[in-house]
């Protein structure tokens, strides 16, 4: 396969623009979503974080919450970053808004405290592709207000982890992180979900691409 994966980045809050930057340094052909038209011929969706209530509203005043979640039912790759992983979620407490409900987990809210007690760690990430000299050291992860992962459903594979809680979960072709990934140099999480998409590309039918009248196969 030759071409460059289409990829969108849901744009209406949170570091929406230092992913773009990441996927087109990939060679991603990168949109911003804001409207549901831009949804089709995507072949991979990021939900960035932000803050997960006001992601969660936007969705529902642009019309975009439906349009997202009837692709992710029909196999659309997509990767939640922190409030992106609690949009992800089927079972969020005090969101007061819907999540998409399509990632069986339990996630808390802002978890680890307030903005002051955000941290950065380094942790082992076995899932991730190698650096260009083979190796594949510890991945620097970005903590801020961050979710926790609490429990997980059926499926749910566990990529990375932080004091033996999850912190990166897959889940058929969606990715969940609870830290934030576009704020560090290192690109193997960008380049873990590019791999995903191009694999997607190869299986899923061209046409779950376009508009979508209908959630494939039911859901939660």
């Amino acid at each position: 396969m030759t071409l460059q994966p289409t990829i969108g980045v849901l744009a209406l809050q949170g570091d929406f623009h230092q992913h773009a930057v990441t996927l087109r340094a990939l060679g991603a052909c990168v949109h911003e979503v804001r409207k549901p038209s831009q949804l089709d011929g995507l072949d991979g969706l990021i939900i960035p974080g932000g803050e997960s209530t006001t992601i969660a509203r936007l969705m529902l005043a642009y019309d975009l919450h439906e349009p997202v979640r009837r692709r992710g039912l029909a196999g659309l790759p997509i990767w939640g970053t922190c409030a992106g992983a609690i949009l992800l979620a089927d079972d969020v407490p005090g969101l007061d808004r819907p999540a998409l409900a399509l990632l069986p987990i339990t996630i808390e809210r802002n978890a680890y405290g307030r903005q002051i007690d955000s941290f950065e760690t380094d942790l082992d990430a076995p899932a991730l592709p190698p650096t260009t000299d083979g190796t594949r050291p510890p991945y620097h992860a970005i903590f801020i207000r961050a979710p926790r992962i609490r429990s997980l459903g059926d499926g749910v594979e566990v990529l990375m982890a932080h004091d033996g809680e999850p912190v990166a979960v897959r889940y058929r072709a969606l990715l969940a992180t609870t830290f934030h990934p576009e704020l560090t140099t290192d690109q193997r999480w960008h380049q873990y979900f590019l791999n995903t998409v191009n694999r997607d590309r190869i299986q899923r039918p061209a046409q779950t691409k376009g508009p979508i009248l209908q959630a494939a196969g039911g859901g939660p």
